[in-house]
């Protein structure tokens, strides 16, 4: 009963990586003056000069979101092989999609973060290279995202240990995430609405504890 209802609480940390991920795009993206996509190498290493501290923090948030998001991941896990039993096939690929998006995730804010810290001992060229791994990054989230979201609705469609229509919804998304022209806006936008959600559900009890409170 305490693992499980630590379990449910251990859910929460899904919300709170929205929360930091909300945080650190305010600082990195929001506080901190942007760069035009054409911008100069020379131009990219003024900014990261002028803002270190700005860059840094919002990027620390960023970070810390990622690792609670992985921390979520562990929880879904959990749910997900109960749910579906035996070698828990679609539940080790939900895994790994999610971790990968983690580490793709986290990757993204890591280049500016770096250039930030260096940015006295490194040369224009460095550092349009190191500005511009976040388009990289971003990619590999979004397609590694589109794998944790189809694997967990392919669990859900085969158990209901999540709703149907939250199942369909996961499908819907993990197609926008393969479509590059508007993908980033399923990362962006969809996968923490995604994440808010499925960590609402993981916070339910289990069917089975529901009905041994009912028979108590």
């Amino acid at each position: 009963m305490t693992t499980s209802r630590l379990e449910r609480l251990s859910s929460l940390a899904g919300l709170g990586a929205v929360a930091l991920w909300l945080a650190g795009a305010v600082v990195a993206w929001g506080v901190v003056p942007g760069l035009p996509d054409d911008a100069s190498d020379a131009r990219t290493l003024a900014w990261a000069n002028a803002h270190e501290s700005g860059i840094v923090a919002g990027g620390w948030l960023w970070v810390v979101g990622c690792l609670l998001f992985v921390w979520f991941l562990g929880v879904l896990r959990a749910r997900l092989v109960v749910a579906e039993g035996g070698a828990g096939t679609f539940s080790a690929i939900a895994f790994a999609g999610g971790l990968a998006t983690a580490v793709f995730g986290l990757l993204i804010q890591a280049g500016d973060v770096a250039l930030a810290l260096d940015a006295s001992d490194v040369s224009p060229a460095t550092a349009g290279a190191l500005h511009h791994l976040t388009d990289v990054f971003f990619g590999g989230a979004e397609l590694c995202a589109a794998l944790l979201l189809a694997a967990v609705a392919a669990v859900g469609l085969a158990t209901r240990v999540i709703p149907r229509w939250f199942s369909f919804a996961s499908v819907a998304l993990a197609v926008i995430l393969l479509i590059l022209p508007i993908g980033w806006l399923g990362l962006i936008f969809g996968v923490p609405l995604w994440t808010l959600v499925a960590a609402a559900l993981l916070g339910r009890p289990t069917r089975a504890r529901r009905a041994a409170i009912a028979t108590a």
